[in-house]
């Protein structure tokens, strides 16, 4: 199982004085995660795109090129890119060239967004949410077989066998779809015979299984080689020398965020009651101590039949960032040994 960590580069404010870090700030800090991550073996770092005012993330293959200059070792991926509200042709080509400047680290996690702001913003109807994701991830796949295209379709100029440059070390170039709860899309993941990211932000990691299971299922009837067919999960998470630290040091910067969408889409107010629940063993989250979230790593590969990857959404809007670095200390020096270890012994969690 390799284990990464994702990133929306939310703003963030002291918890002391509650005023905002700076931009150039906030995005300092971000590149010093990364370089920690890349320092204590954590295998992946995922960066996303919003165009909100509360995040700085507008632009991340710009943020992942940074870090491609300052880290050897770590996969510096999207997580994820709105593919729907961007030309597959520039996506192809700054994660191409991404994956030049970082020596054959760039991975792609495509997905349709959370949020709305990026199709008004570029000139896209909301309605074609999904045709323009359908069609987009079509051209993208093209892309990468090959350097001269002839493709048409509804939302885009033709082409017409333009050469697409520059192209990237790896052969083919990394593209995992991102999926939030609907089957057509774990179905089409599938039938693509692409890795699935499944975002799990609420509810017990075993409803996910018949999901998993059908992305599988896809797969094979299309054809597809079963290690083709990787499953990521990509969840809140965050490490304290304890599991009560980590819950106390997490919980303010989680709240504030929870608030401020909630707002928006009409969520129930935070609890810490229920925090603290999605914390415990059979819960979501995936916050804790180093060997209970040791544990739950191993729960959530047990119960969904294997799972390739495993990405911390740490983004927290209040945590110091001396927090936050030791946060990833003990994922890469603690936690990922524990795991690795296990899984080599044929031990798992129940």
């Amino acid at each position: 199982m390799e284990i990464g960590i994702d990133s929306f580069a939310a703003v963030v404010s002291d918890p002391q004085t509650g005023l905002a870090l700076s931009g150039s700030e906030r995005l300092s800090n971000l590149l010093e995660e990364i370089v920690q991550a890349d320092r204590v073996g954590v295998h992946s770092f995922g960066v996303g795109e919003h165009h909100r005012p509360e995040y700085l993330d507008s632009a991340p293959t710009l943020i992942l090129a940074a870090a491609a200059a300052q880290t050897r070792r770590i996969r510096l991926t999207s997580a994820v890119t709105v593919l729907s509200a961007n030309d597959p042709v520039r996506v192809f080509q700054e994660f191409a060239t991404l994956d030049l400047l970082s020596s054959g680290r760039a991975e792609l996690i495509v997905g349709r967004g959370s949020s709305i702001e990026a199709y008004p913003l570029f000139g896209y109807k909301l309605e074609d949410y999904d045709s323009l994701f359908a069609e987009k991830l079509e051209l993208l796949l093209e892309l990468r077989k090959n350097t001269h295209v002839h493709w048409s379709g509804r939302h885009r100029a033709p082409l017409t066998g333009e050469g697409v440059y520059p192209r990237p070390l790896q052969d083919p170039l990394p593209v995992w779809v991102g999926v939030g709860g609907t089957p057509e899309s774990f179905a089409r993941a599938g039938h693509l015979g692409l890795p699935l990211m499944v975002a799990i932000i609420g509810g017990d990691f075993r409803r996910f299984r018949p999901l998993v299971d059908l992305y599988r299922e896809a797969g094979r009837r299309a054809g597809h080689a079963p290690d083709l067919l990787k499953v990521g999960v990509h969840a809140f998470g965050g490490l304290g020398d304890t599991g009560q630290q980590a819950r106390d040091a997490f919980y303010p910067g989680y709240a504030r965020l929870v608030e401020t969408i909630g707002r928006e889409r009409g969520w129930s107010p935070p609890s810490r009651a229920q925090f603290d629940a999605w914390c415990a063993p059979g819960g979501p989250f995936l916050i804790g101590g180093p060997e209970e979230v040791a544990q739950k790593l191993l729960y959530v590969n047990e119960v969904l039949g294997g799972v390739s990857r495993l990405s911390f959404q740490m983004t927290n809007v209040l945590l110091p960032h001396a927090v936050m670095l030791h946060a990833i200390e003990l994922l890469g020096t603690r936690v990922i040994p524990r795991v690795q270890e296990k899984l080599a012994a044929g031990t798992v969690s129940r």
